[in-house]
């Protein structure tokens, strides 16, 4: 079979201090054809410093294709503007605080061999704190049960279908369960059991407690009819 071609989606939002170092891990992953990353409003010199990694890849004649662009803010639209620039045959959506495995190729091809459209890696924190592990363990369970994949998973799609649901709805929370419930009607998710490693900073910052309760709060509030606007008022308000 023809390798699969991938492009890796990355919106990004103040993250000068981990976007060099992302880039630089996604160049040394075999079959990765091209880094897409959609800028919101960064005022803390990561385009800037994306400027100068651009600048080295081309110069280092790299296989890999990366591009810097400017949306508007809002973690949808971004996504939503990288894939349009993208003629790869998969997607995969990446937050810059999370790391793909090296041989996330091979999960994708898996993925196609199966017939499926869609899907998301497992999970692992950056981090050997029981608790953190007992987190992931249930955030991988939860998502095989459900079928629902969150962006903290590194969700991949084929790109024709992706167009063909139009896309993430342009909502400005809870995007990721919204595509997912969307997704859901075409074919249940390809579970990658290779973990991407995604940061605690979150976690630690505001809390084991805090931090769950407030991703719970919010899950079940959409759940029950509440817009993504009040939910996202509600976020920031309490942040």
């Amino acid at each position: 079979m023809t390798e699969l071609s991938c492009s890796v989606i990355i919106p990004i939002l103040n993250e000068a201090a981990l976007i060099r170092e992302l880039v630089g891990r996604l160049l040394t992953i075999r079959g990765i054809n091209d880094i897409i990353v959609v800028d919101g409003g960064s005022s803390d010199g990561s385009l800037e410093i994306l400027a100068t990694v651009v600048a080295e890849v081309e110069k280092s004649r790299s296989p890999v294709t990366l591009r810097v662009t400017a949306g508007e803010p809002g973690r949808a639209q971004q996504m939503n503007q990288g894939a349009a620039l993208s003629t790869a045959e998969f997607l995969v959506f990446l937050h810059a605080d999370t790391q793909l495995p090296q041989n996330a190729l091979n999960g994708l091809t898996s993925a196609y061999l199966h017939g499926r459209v869609w899907g998301r890696f497992d999970i692992d924190f950056d981090t050997h704190d029981r608790t953190m592990r007992v987190i992931a363990w249930f955030m991988n369970h939860r998502s095989a049960m459900t079928g629902i994949a969150t962006g903290d998973q590194a969700i991949f799609v084929r790109r024709d279908i992706f167009r063909q649901i139009g896309g993430y709805p342009l909502i400005p929370l809870m995007e990721d369960i919204a595509l997912s419930k969307q997704l859901k009607r075409i074919t249940k998710p390809y579970r990658i059991r290779t973990p991407v490693i995604t940061a605690a900073r979150r976690w630690r910052n505001h809390g084991v407690v805090v931090t769950i309760g407030r991703m719970w709060g919010n899950r079940l509030l959409y759940w029950a009819g509440v817009s993504p606007s009040r939910l996202a008022a509600r976020y920031r308000h309490v942040r």
